[in-house]
């Protein structure tokens, strides 16, 4: 029972965080109903007996970052499926598979870019990190894996100067 327990209280911190984060860019309802359907059956049971279960998992590198289709447990593998295209705050969300060749990439909504921002700095806070404030937060993560995801070129430079935009709004706040 108590890895149900560890992993609602974790869900509930990380949707605080993240919602802290969709207010301030004044998308409140985004903020409220993110990741909603973290408490599905469909993905709240594999989630808290992967992550908090007797074989519980520490996946992630030093940087925070873990490849979520390369965890070894089919029941995770696809409550993450079920997570990423339920919401369009992943950047998976906007991969569209072709016939036999590959993957169409198309450009995320702006609101959802925004969205996936918050997600990342709410992560941050909700396992430890900082979020925008510390060097173990999301703009040091970004540094070290923003190349391993799959963005549309206007995407990426949407993402790419809304992070340059807000690492200079700390400075100013030092």
């Amino acid at each position: 029972m108590s890895k149900y327990w560890n992993y609602l209280k974790y869900v509930c911190r990380h949707k605080w965080y993240v919602g802290i984060e969709c207010f301030k860019e004044h998308m409140p309802l985004r903020g409220i109903i993110h990741d909603w359907h973290k408490f599905l059956p469909s993905e709240f049971f594999p989630y808290a007996e992967f992550f908090y279960g007797p074989n519980g998992k520490n996946i992630r590198d030093k940087t925070g970052y873990y490849k979520p289709t390369d965890t070894g447990s089919r029941d995770f593998d696809q409550a993450w499926f079920h997570h990423q295209k339920f919401s369009d705050h992943h950047w998976q969300y906007w991969i569209m598979p072709e016939d036999r060749e590959g993957v169409k990439i198309l450009p995320m909504e702006f609101k959802a870019i925004l969205e996936m921002l918050c997600d990342w700095c709410g992560a941050s806070k909700a396992q430890g990190h900082g979020g925008w404030d510390s060097d173990t937060g999301v703009f040091s993560w970004y540094e070290k894996n923003g190349h391993k995801m799959q963005l549309h070129p206007q995407t990426r430079e949407i993402v790419e100067m809304l992070l340059r935009d807000k690492k200079n709004s700390q400075r100013r706040k030092e």
